[in-house]
């Protein structure tokens, strides 16, 4: 099924506390070559027919993020690059 990836970070300027968290954490297991840690967002969205990449940018500045305070990126999903645990 077409899907769309939308990322949503947290705009540069703005403090990230779970990130910093995170980086503040990393040192205690060992990692030490870590300048810092943001935090986001990965959405989703399957379409029915072709993926519309227009659509899924109006969903994600109206509804996804908040445009104040955050910036996302609209892409299409290739499963064959998707990497995880």
């Amino acid at each position: 099924m077409p899907r769309v990836v939308v990322d949503v970070m947290l705009k540069p300027e703005i403090l990230d506390p779970q990130g910093q968290a995170v980086a503040n954490a990393l040192p205690r297991i060992g990692v030490d070559d870590v300048a810092s840690v943001r935090i986001g967002r990965r959405i989703e969205i399957e379409f029915t027919g072709e993926p519309d990449l227009d659509r899924a940018r109006e969903i994600a500045d109206k509804l996804l993020a908040n445009p104040v305070i955050e910036d996302f990126t609209v892409t299409l999903a290739d499963d064959a690059a998707e990497v995880g645990s």
